[in-house]
């Protein structure tokens, strides 16, 4: 990986989402200008993250002990799996709660308080990387959040494969395609797989730009409800301070009407 990509890439997935777009057009220019058009390339294909992946990316990129931490304990689950030591699975699973719990107050220290939803998806993630060596890879350059849909014991590694059936035998081999037909053929899978790539692209542009958009839909009106429950609190505070002043002037007016009497 060059210099100016890894930058790029400790700059995009730390920084704010809402400044990606923007400062990624940025050091894709940097990068050209530097002669550097693979890093370029590079930069330019690097996708904006979600706003919980990016507490996430942000957690472990400014705390490098986070990503030891998971997987030291990941370790312990896999070996705790693999022994079927049920004292050690309960020690084991009781610290993975808490050191999930832990990070995720960690995570959003210093950033305002996030919707439900957002804190869940990066309590998911954590707990993903616990389970899922993938997962536990990405941390610092997620692009959307992660959740374990495994079953058990997460990354105990026991997975069992099917081998597949052996090959049908035949009377005689099928005639050798001419080299010409084979590298037409290769041409078009190769023109089909780019193009399922650029579509795959514009789909998870268009995925994250929506599930952002919706993001900031759901920040304005918690901002607008927060909003008008304090216009409704001064409301009723107002509406007290009225009865009360009308009270007083109905017994003002009772009394000075039985003096007058």
């Amino acid at each position: 990986m060059s210099d100016l990509l890894a930058e790029a890439k400790a700059e995009l997935y730390q920084a704010d989402p809402d400044d990606f777009m923007s400062r990624r057009t940025e050091l894709v220019a940097r990068a050209r200008e530097a002669g550097e058009t693979a890093a370029a390339k590079q930069i330019g294909a690097l996708r904006k993250p979600t706003r919980s992946a990016w507490v996430v990316n942000r957690l472990v990129r400014s705390d490098p002990e986070v990503t030891a931490r998971l997987a030291g304990l990941a370790a312990g689950l896999r070996d705790a799996g693999r022994s079927m030591d049920g004292g050690r699975i309960r020690e084991l699973t009781t610290a993975r709660a808490r050191l999930v719990d832990e990070l995720t107050r960690q995570a959003f220290d210093g950033l305002p308080a996030p919707p439900a939803a957002v804190r869940e998806e990066v309590t998911a993630t954590l707990d993903a990387a616990l389970a899922d060596p993938e997962v536990a890879a990405s941390l610092g350059t997620l692009v959307r959040a992660a959740q374990y849909a495994g079953f058990g014991l997460a990354g105990n590694g026991q997975g069992m494969s099917v081998p597949a059936p052996p090959a049908a035998k035949t009377s005689k081999p099928a005639p050798a395609e001419p080299r010409a037909e084979r590298e037409r053929r290769h041409r078009e899978k190769i023109i089909s797989a780019e193009r399922a790539v650029a579509e795959a692209d514009r789909a998870a542009d268009a995925a994250n730009a929506a599930e952002q958009a919706l993001a900031d839909t759901v920040r304005r009106l918690e901002a607008e409800l927060a909003q008008a429950r304090q216009q409704l609190a001064e409301a009723r505070r107002q509406a007290y301070r009225a009865e009360s002043q009308q009270q007083r002037a109905a017994e003002t007016l009772s009394r000075l009407r039985g003096q007058h009497s």
